[in-house]
């Protein structure tokens, strides 16, 4: 309660800063990629309407994000928005859709000042139009940017994603710009929505679910994951450097042996 109200200790702030200083001698993942999971059990445990827990939430995001620029990654993937998400309720929908125009509203001057370029994945033209009119801006004015890569998946589903790319590519044999042997996994990730960024060093999922619901399913291959059973409104700076400097303890041998003996 006593954090809530005045805030992390000095202690607390140190031991952060610690954290984030002892991560940066080791191998720093390039790409975290998250599933902001548990607005509504967040809100549900307060008495509180589902909104207000999509509204604290998007309070973490600006955390995080500072964080992640802070120890120096240079890609954040925030799944925001699923395809699945337009089941829930309107109100709830309608909501979900206003927070892209209030966080950028209030972000913006830090996300400019931090040199951070907002990205988006996702199937952009079936949002609303004013989601969309702010989205854009938001990714015209930071274009030059070169920090870190705040990409947001609104609108996305993994499935629906690698069914588009099998079409387009089917369409480039028909016209005959590729052949059937063009067709490898470079071919495949040239056609995703990814395709301009490095696949996932670490997956964070919060609120205790163990599952991917349908995020990336190609491009997490041999990506890290790391669950916790922490809502997302209440994951903070701590959450963060705690799933990054367990990472750095894991030994990535992507199929192989790498750092064990052979024998």
């Amino acid at each position: 309660m006593f954090k809530r109200i005045f805030g992390k200790s000095k202690i607390e702030k140190s031991l952060l800063e610690e954290q984030k200083n002892l991560s940066k001698n080791d191998l720093i993942p390039t790409h975290i990629a998250i599933i902001m999971d548990g607005n509504g059990r967040w809100a549900k445990k307060r008495a509180m309407p589902r909104i207000a827990g999509h509204h604290e939430g998007m309070k973490t995001v600006r955390k995080i994000a500072r964080c992640a620029d802070d120890v120096g990654i240079k890609i954040l993937t925030l799944y925001a928005f699923s395809t699945e998400n337009w089941k829930r309720p309107k109100q709830e929908v309608d909501f979900l859709m206003s927070l892209p125009q209030q966080f950028l509203k209030s972000f913006m001057p830090e996300i400019m000042e931090r040199n951070i370029r907002v990205q988006l994945i996702g199937e952009k033209d079936e949002l609303p139009q004013t989601t969309k009119a702010v989205l854009n801006e938001a990714i015209e004015k930071t274009k030059d940017n070169t920090g870190l890569i705040l990409n947001f998946a609104m609108n996305y589903g993994s499935r629906a994603e690698i069914v588009k790319a099998m079409k387009d590519i089917m369409i480039e044999v028909r016209d005959g710009k590729l052949t059937i042997d063009d067709i490898n996994e470079e071919t495949i990730n040239a056609y995703l929505m990814t395709s301009q960024l490095p696949e996932p060093d670490l997956l964070i999922r919060t609120s205790g679910e163990v599952r991917l619901s349908n995020f990336m399913l190609w491009q997490l291959a041999y990506t890290e994951f790391w669950f916790t059973d922490t809502l997302w409104p209440d994951f903070d700076e701590q959450c963060f450097m705690e799933a990054i400097l367990d990472y750095q303890k894991r030994n990535r041998r992507y199929g192989g042996l790498k750092g064990e003996e052979m024998n």
